[in-house]
């Protein structure tokens, strides 16, 4: 026999994991408002000493650039409508696969920069990559969102149908 929960205990536990992803989207965007103004401020040569011996463009600029995309991107976290969450989900974790390549090259060339002196310190940054990724996709429902799939319902940031 089982036994059928109150819906308002239901709506309770709904509440609460809508809050946490409120306080965690709300905690990425401060993160990447804040790397993103290091990128134009005074942390600038430290993001350049990041960008890999074989892009294309010069490292400050794309430095600047990407912290106007973390500015943008930040932003869009803490005040996007509802309906634009998932995307900008998405989009902030593509930004961490694509800025990926950054970490692991200061790894590979040993480029000191933010206090990551040592090959060690490096490697275990890019442990923290993937949880940026996780971040993003779970702070925004993106990982519970089943548009991208194209099955099912669609199913609201709370858990509920639409």
């Amino acid at each position: 026999m089982t036994e059928e929960r109150a819906p308002e205990r239901d709506d309770v536990r709904r509440s609460a994991g809508a809050r946490l992803r409120l306080l965690g989207r709300l905690g990425l965007g401060a993160v990447l408002l804040s790397a993103g103004i290091g990128h134009l401020t005074s942390l600038r040569q430290e993001f350049q000493a990041q960008v890999p011996g074989w892009v294309p463009l010069d490292a400050d600029t794309v430095v600047v650039a990407s912290g106007v995309v973390e500015i943008a991107l930040g932003s869009a976290l803490a005040l996007a409508p509802r309906r634009f969450r998932v995307a900008v989900g998405w989009a902030a974790a593509a930004f961490f696969v694509a800025i990926f390549p950054g970490n692991i090259s200061q790894l590979v060339t040993r480029t000191d920069a933010f206090g990551l002196d040592s090959d060690s310190a490096r490697a275990i940054r890019l442990l923290f990559q993937p949880v940026l990724v996780v971040w993003a996709l779970w702070s925004t429902g993106a990982w519970r969102s089943r548009r991208s799939a194209g099955t099912g319902p669609r199913v609201s940031e709370g858990g509920e149908p639409r």
